[in-house]
């Protein structure tokens, strides 16, 4: 028993059993994993996530109560890995999607390998608030690589060019918060194209100026306005915070600056974040806090999502 009246449900998000009537949030999970280039394992990261929110505390201080908060989480059935390509994979993971990105439902995806944002970019374009204008939408993307490469290892979709065929998508801007590990190809791209805005991590993470470069982040997101998701692939933290994702980097945000992060976008007056996805859970053999980190994060995004209801 977590909360007055809710039995612990194994399988769902938080342990919250799927209530009846129309979900406020849906989890939906991604276990994708095809173009990964060095950890494996994001297969397992869905599932390992929702097993680690069991562990979950559910009071948060930021809507002062426990969730559900009067709220219905709902868990949805993963997606099932329909498709053989790639491009049939990430074909049956926007048709997974489409059905549950009809604004309803706010919509928390957990990955999986971050190739798969293209495709809910896909499935995210028949949203309402949209209306089949992906150029209305602002990507918030916490990253330690800016994915924007055009290929890796001769693949289009690879995960390492995710933001970029995002933007191919029609996505109108994007910015990137953490980045540390990048290509000369992605830098030139950076520079030039003027959809995007990167705030590299060494800059607000110097102990020599460090901290106006990171109000100067906060600022920028207060000011977002429009539509807006949120992309959180958990390597832009600290390897130490994800040791089993797939390319820990060090120097990376702590937990709380991430926290600062996703309260700061979801309180921004004249933005309206329409969904969020948690990405490149890995979990370790022998610790859980990846997942569980993950985990934690994700059940940020949930209680700041309710926040601004």
């Amino acid at each position: 028993m977590r909360v007055m009246g809710l039995e612990f449900q194994e399988g769902n998000f938080l342990g919250l059993p799927n209530a009846t009537g129309s979900p406020d949030i849906v989890v939906l999970s991604l276990p994708y994993e095809l173009t990964v280039s060095y950890g494996q394992g994001t297969s397992q990261g869905p599932a390992a996530c929702i097993e680690a929110s069991g562990q979950v505390e559910l009071f948060d201080p930021l809507i002062d109560s426990d969730l559900p908060s009067g709220k219905i989480i709902h868990t949805a059935k993963p997606w099932d890995g329909e498709g053989g390509t790639l491009v049939e994979q990430l074909k049956g993971i926007e048709n997974y999607l489409e059905k549950w990105f009809d604004g309803r439902a706010f919509p928390l995806v957990l990955g999986g390998e971050h190739g798969s944002l293209p495709a809910q970019m896909r499935a995210l374009s028949n949203h309402p608030n949209l209306n089949n204008d992906l150029g209305k939408l602002t990507i918030v993307q916490i990253d330690a690589h800016a994915d924007l490469r055009d290929e890796l290892d001769g693949e289009n979709f690879s995960h390492a060019c995710a933001a970029r065929r995002s933007l191919d998508e029609g996505v109108g801007k994007i910015i990137q918060i953490g980045v540390r590990a990048y290509s000369r190809e992605e830098n030139e791209f950076i520079v030039n194209d003027e959809r995007v805005n990167t705030w590299f991590a060494r800059d607000f993470m110097s102990p020599c100026g460090g901290e106006k470069v990171w109000r100067q982040l906060l600022d920028e997101i207060s000011s977002i306005k429009g539509q807006v998701w949120l992309t959180l692939d958990i390597d832009g933290l600290d390897g130490k915070l994800v040791p089993n994702t797939g390319t820990p980097v060090p120097g990376g945000l702590t937990y709380w600056q991430t926290v600062e992060i996703i309260e700061t976008l979801f309180s921004a007056r004249e933005a309206t974040i329409i969904g969020a996805d948690v990405a490149e859970i890995v979990p370790g053999e022998n610790n859980n806090v990846t997942q569980f980190t993950a985990a934690m994060l994700a059940t940020k995004i949930i209680a700041a999502h309710i926040s601004t209801l």
